[in-house]
């Protein structure tokens, strides 16, 4: 009779050794397990084998945190956030009071969770803002799901620097404004990116949540988690193009100077419809200011 060390499972009966070290994998990568529920109820599993693979009790409402997590994978992601960011939308309000400032709602879209913002940032802060990053600006990085790291794409033809998070009191300032505004911990977001768009540059479309099957995953999620949210700000005005794109939906945001548009996801699938992109600046430049929000204190 053979003793079973650390590194081995046992398989619950009714299920497959296969499945459970795809539900290891996922877990790693930081995947919640209601989204992990899901997607067992889409591929056709059995609700009670479903819950016996994510070690979750067979019937009734999902608790969080899971008092039933068992591996080291599913303890931590009791420490996550519950949720995902979004302002507080339920009275149909015209505006939002986000601390020191007035924020228009211009559209509101549930699915995708979309949300066009009008007066988040003031022109002043704007130029501000570019003033701080020109200096600073180098070929893009796009965060590389083999590695880990970065790396330069070529679906990415910007100029970009990032902003350290409370660097300065302008910066400080808008955190904290879009903490308010989304009802999401500041210390849960990354830094703000800067990037600048020349004409003919553009960032094809693309999601922003880490693809929960590649290897480098579980290196970048160590930091704070999947990405749950997306702010764009607009800090100048392309005299033609340079929209922000959502394809699976026709949707495109102009850029207007101040405006942001904000998404949500609340799993990193498709099925979420946050494919989007930056259309090609045709005219003029463009310059966006973007905010990534992570499950957890980002660091």
């Amino acid at each position: 009779m053979s003793t079973s060390t650390q590194d081995e499972f046992v398989t619950p009966p009714g299920l497959t050794p296969e499945l459970m070290q795809w539900v290891r994998t996922q877990s790693a990568a930081g995947v919640p397990l209601p989204s992990l529920l899901q997607s067992m109820r889409k591929a056709g599993w059995a609700e009670h084998l479903a819950r016996r693979a994510l070690t979750l009790p067979e019937e009734g409402e999902l608790p969080f945190p899971f008092a039933a997590a068992t591996t080291p994978a599913e303890l931590q992601i009791q420490t996550l956030t519950s949720g995902v960011p979004e302002p507080d939308l339920k009275t149909d309000p015209c505006c939002i009071h986000a601390g020191d400032r007035e924020v228009y709602v211009l559209t509101s879209m549930r699915h995708p969770r979309v949300v066009v913002f009008g007066n988040l940032l003031s022109d002043e802060e704007c130029e501000a803002i570019i003033a701080d990053a020109r200096p600073r600006m180098q070929r893009s990085l796009t965060v590389d799901n083999q590695s880990g790291g970065e790396s330069v794409n070529d679906d990415r033809t910007s100029n970009g620097m990032f902003f350290q998070r409370g660097e300065n009191e302008l910066i400080r300032r808008i955190e904290e404004r879009i903490a308010r505004l989304l009802n999401w911990p500041l210390e849960n977001g990354e830094g703000l990116q800067v990037l600048h768009y020349r004409p003919g540059a553009e960032y094809k479309p693309h999601y922003d949540y880490f693809a929960p099957n590649e290897p480098g995953t579980p290196t970048i999620v160590k930091r704070g988690g999947q990405r749950v949210g997306t702010l764009v700000m607009y800090l100048n005005e392309p005299t033609r193009g340079g929209g922000t794109t959502f394809p699976d939906v026709g949707l495109q945001v102009v850029p207007r100077r101040g405006n942001a548009v904000f998404f949500s996801y609340d799993r990193p699938d498709p099925a979420t419809r946050t494919l989007h992109g930056g259309a090609p600046v045709l005219e003029g430049e463009k310059w966006i200011a973007t905010k990534w929000l992570r499950e957890r204190e980002f660091k």
